[in-house]
């Protein structure tokens, strides 16, 4: 590399939990990243998060992509904290109404509604 070349800087900071975010604001490498791989385009990102300078949405795209497996890896175990996470408040703190609950109740409504 030529010493005159400019060097990129990547706009990324790991917080006291672990949590990466795009310079200093709240928005994390998770989300500009799975918005990234759902099909955005940077200009989208930047019109999602204004906060986030283009530029360096761009230079965290270009960081992913060049550390790919580092950061599917760092992904990987944000959701399987996340989900340990939803189950273990579950677990402590169970739905008052399962799902089978608002299934009869949606049935029922709809056989009323099929009545009239």
């Amino acid at each position: 590399m030529n010493a005159n070349e400019p060097t990129m800087t990547i706009p990324l900071r790991t917080d006291e939990h672990g949590t990466i975010h795009i310079g200093n604001t709240r928005v994390t490498l998770d989300s500009i990243v799975n918005f990234y791989l759902q099909g955005e385009s940077p200009e989208d990102l930047h019109s999602g998060f204004p906060t986030i300078p283009l530029q360096d949405i761009y230079a965290v795209i270009a960081y992913y992509l060049a550390h790919r497996a580092e950061v599917d890896s760092y992904l990987k175990k944000r959701n399987d904290e996340a989900e340990r996470i939803q189950q273990e408040i579950e677990a402590t703190y169970p739905p008052k109404v399962t799902r089978a609950d608002l299934q009869a109740r949606l049935d029922a409504k709809r056989g009323k509604q099929d009545s009239n």
